[in-house]
């Protein structure tokens, strides 16, 4: 989701860079964290945990800036932030984040007792 996200905002706002200026700060800001969706959404399906920390950051910063925009959006944004928080820090998702147990946390043939 954030993948396409990123994507679609890069695609919608390449438009934008002939009529500004490339150098303009905020066109910079605006595809920097297009890019970031992109490269945390990429990154949380390979199971970085830095990723989806990453991810509510930017979903975080949405949800600010709505803040300064219309109450509807300032609803859709915080709706989405919760549902996205709910689905990445559930215990399966933990689990799939915190990668295979090590070796040694894993149960030796000789303590598994059949009853």
């Amino acid at each position: 989701m954030f993948v396409a996200a990123g994507v679609v905002g890069l695609a919608y706002h390449a438009g934008e860079f002939k009529v500004q200026r490339p150098l303009d700060l905020d066109f910079l800001w605006v595809c920097f964290v297009r890019l970031l969706a992109v490269l945390c959404g990429a990154f949380m399906l390979r199971g970085s945990n830095w990723a989806r920390w990453g991810l509510v950051i930017w979903l975080g910063y949405h949800v600010f800036l709505s803040v300064l925009h219309t109450p509807f959006e300032l609803v859709v944004h915080s709706v989405l932030f919760a549902a996205v928080l709910y689905f990445l820090f559930r215990p399966q998702a933990s689990a799939y984040f915190r990668g295979p147990l090590p070796p040694s946390h894993l149960p030796k043939s000789d303590d598994i007792r059949v009853a």
